[in-house]
């Protein structure tokens, strides 16, 4: 289904230069584009961003991961190494409002690219920066990749099964997280720039990502000096919160407070625990863990996941099955947030951007560019009618 047409969105009329690659610098700018500014990709000319060949999946030649963070932009294609391709592109970033890079740190400095030399020529220029460790410090030159990072940052530690070893988190929640980031702060230096005439520079890192993510961990750790335990679905914190089996599969139940766990011993057959000091508050309850988790998993083991969804949800205790991909896919309510989006040409559903203005959600503006196909028309504009 095409996306539906939609109105200037707030960030019409901003010009974007994205001399990015991968999937952190190249999501920062997707976002950008989606909420109205265009957006110029510079990519190299010998086969452009490396994620074009991340596949498979490859959906049209192109890798899916290619497609999905970089629709609706422009494509120019220039030489790095080429003097006057260099020239021309500082003179162009000229007329820029924010410029995102993610290149291997140093890079765009060695030619004259960096920000100081930018914001010189440019003053009101918003220069973004989405480095691997940080802008600052002993690796600000290192390069990193999302499981390096995930795993310097001690994401692994604190992820996995409690009887397994450190684990991954699946999703780019890193470069994604970051790509996510630098938007926010260039839109924030947009806000002031518009009140002080003046852009700045935006620093962000998948490090500085990762301890974002892991705030709530690390003040606990701040608190006790105790490494968090790892839950496989559950939380170390919260009682209970976690994935329980039932008899076909596996059900989630948040009885997050008091009010909720107590709706759920009535259901499971155990009222009692109403009135049971061991578990009078959420903080006695994580100390008594043992004591009631088995008991509750017990009692879901006999029936299937579709007759506890039904019973806690007519009680008002939140619950859900665990789905696969395809079930979300199927899922009415899926349906009804419209998060699914078609990219016009080539017809791959790719999931939208999870805001909306005024009820309408940004539309996908066209496909993922080929490598430097709008460099002429950029390079070489035709003159205006009538010049």
């Amino acid at each position: 289904m095409p996306s539906p047409a939609a109105g200037p969105m707030p960030l019409t009329g901003i010009k974007v230069i994205e001399i990015g690659q991968n999937i952190a610098g190249p999501y920062a700018s997707e976002i950008l584009s989606w909420l109205g500014a265009d957006v110029v990709k510079v990519e190299r000319p010998d086969g452009g961003d490396d994620a074009r060949g991340w596949g498979p999946p490859f959906w049209r030649g192109t890798a899916t991961t290619f497609q999905a963070m970089n629709h609706g932009k422009r494509s120019i294609a220039i030489d790095l190494k080429d003097a006057d391709s260099v020239a021309w592109l500082k003179s162009y970033i000229g007329s820029a409002d924010v410029l995102i890079q993610n290149l291997r740190p140093g890079v765009l400095e060695e030619l004259g690219l960096g920000a100081a030399a930018l914001r010189a020529a440019n003053p009101r220029l918003v220069y973004c920066s989405l480095w691997a460790f940080g802008h600052k410090g002993p690796m600000r030159l290192n390069p990193g990749y999302e499981p390096m990072i995930q795993a310097f940052a001690g994401m692994f530690s604190a992820n996995g099964a409690e009887d397994g070893p450190p684990s991954r988190v699946g999703m780019q929640v890193l470069d994604l997280g970051t790509g996510i980031w630098s938007a926010l702060g260039c839109i924030a230096a947009l806000f002031q720039r518009h009140t002080t005439g003046v852009g700045c520079v935006v620093d962000t890192s998948l490090f500085e990502t990762a301890m974002g993510w892991l705030q709530v961990m690390m003040a606990g750790f701040s608190a006790t000096a105790k490494q968090p335990e790892r839950h496989r679905s559950g939380n170390p914190r919260v009682v209970v919160f976690q994935a329980f089996a039932a008899s076909d599969g596996e059900v989630v139940i948040a009885a997050a407070n008091d009010r909720l766990f107590n709706k759920l011993g009535r259901e499971l057959g155990h009222p009692e625990w109403a009135d049971d000091p061991r578990f009078a508050s959420n903080a006695l309850r994580v100390q008594h863990k043992a004591d009631i988790v088995p008991v509750i998993a017990a009692v879901l083991a006999t029936r299937p996941i579709q007759h506890w969804i039904d019973r806690l949800e007519a009680i008002g205790v939140p619950c859900a099955p665990i789905h696969d991909f395809q079930q979300v896919v199927d899922q009415p309510q899926t349906h009804a947030i419209g998060i699914f989006q078609t990219v016009p040409e080539v017809e791959l559903r790719i999931v939208g951007l999870p805001i909306s203005f005024d009820g309408m959600r940004p539309p996908v503006k066209g496909r993922a560019p080929e490598i430097g196909e709008h460099t002429d028309a950029i390079r070489s504009p035709r003159p205006a009618p009538g010049s």
